[in-house]
């Protein structure tokens, strides 16, 4: 047999709980409660699929239950169809606590019965896109976990290959072995980003926030990062302001990846001049700006330069995650990312964050 739904159906009045329960008994299972505390516990003990709700309880009032229901973050959804014989005010007011659905007192069963309907179809739907959404999570958690073991594996083995603790590599061989582990380390790259994008999307990332010397982070992350643009005669170069204390409220880790990759990504579309760092401080935000000589951004790429798995027209545009990442980032830290380019001279991408504390030099 088919399980039924649940219905909790709260009203003080006995009588008006008598009738619902007439209408409804034979399709749905009716959890009946007298007082909006009773439904609290109730619902506790365990969520309904609905709630028809009358407004006017003493107490605990339609309004305030429907608020506090709403209020439980780590309550799954549950369609709320408030029963009451006031005016369009509190219409407003029920559907600005949450509720979901009206209905009017003297209630007609058929209407009755349809908007149940309808708010138990809406209940499963959100319940399957919720479903879906766990199943994709938890695919892709699985995916790159599985993914990474044998990357990591693989980076392993063509770093030995590469230090010649192995055996000693011909020109030809190591160049071979150099391909492979630049291509490798770009695949577990992207492996990486789309289990970190996923956390963002599932709003389980977790961020350790502290105070941040941000001058000391990108100062390091350049350091990291200048044998790569020697290794294509750029100059990277960096910009101090007046100031020797830039301080952001900010998960250090996380704010190195966002540098990392838009340092990282201006060294790799830029064939000649330099990668320019700068940062400004205002009075509640400070700007990192990255400037760049590369070949620029095409004006119609910009509309989806920020959208997760979106593709430049640029033959060496990546996976479409870091970008994406990096905006989900920054806003988690309360901040802008933006940019601004000209096709054939460069861009420049400049980041905004609140300012926590800065000092002045002298």
């Amino acid at each position: 047999m088919t399980k039924k739904n649940c219905i909790l159906v709260v009203d003080d009045l006995v009588d008006n709980l008598l009738l619902l329960e007439s209408i409804l008994e034979d399709d749905y299972e009716l959890v009946l409660a007298q007082n909006g505390f009773a439904a609290l516990e109730a619902i506790a003990k365990r969520p309904p699929d609905l709630i028809l709700l009358d407004v006017m309880m003493p107490d605990l009032d339609g309004f305030e239950l429907t608020r506090r229901i709403r209020s439980q973050s780590d309550l799954s959804f549950i369609p709320i169809l408030l029963i009451t014989a006031d005016d369009q005010a509190s219409l407003v007011r029920g559907l600005d606590s949450g509720a979901d659905d009206f209905i009017r007192k003297p209630l007609d069963i058929e209407e009755l019965l349809a908007r149940v309907r309808s708010l138990l179809r809406l209940k499963q739907s959100i319940d399957e896109l919720e479903e879906m959404a766990k199943i994709r999570e938890d695919f892709v958690s699985r995916l790159t976990h599985d993914l990474r073991t044998p990357l990591f594996a693989a980076e392993r083995m063509l770093g030995l290959l590469q230090e010649g603790t192995v055996e000693q590599l011909s020109p030809q061989m190591e160049e071979i072995v150099q391909i492979m582990a630049r291509s490798n380390r770009n695949l577990l790259d992207m492996v990486n980003n789309l289990l970190e994008v996923y956390r963002y999307e599932a709003r389980s990332k977790i961020l350790a926030f502290t105070a941040v010397d941000l001058p000391k982070l990108i100062l390091e992350v350049i350091s990291e990062l200048r044998l790569l643009a020697a290794a294509k005669n750029l100059a990277l170069n960096y910009s101090p302001v007046g100031t020797d204390e830039i301080i952001v409220n900010g998960d250090c880790l996380e704010l190195r990846r966002v540098f990392t990759n838009s340092i990282d990504n201006a060294i790799k579309y830029t064939d000649a001049g330099s990668i320019d760092v700068s940062l400004q401080v205002l009075p509640s935000h400070v700007i990192c700006r990255i400037a760049d000589t590369g070949c620029g951004i095409p004006s119609e790429d910009f509309p989806a330069l920020f959208d997760r798995f979106r593709q430049g027209k640029n033959h060496r545009f990546g996976s479409g995650l870091g970008l994406y990442l990096s905006q989900q980032i920054i806003l988690a830290h309360q901040g802008t990312i933006a940019v601004s380019s000209e096709l054939g001279k460069g861009s420049i991408f400049s980041i905004y964050l609140p300012l926590l504390r800065s000092k002045i030099v002298g």
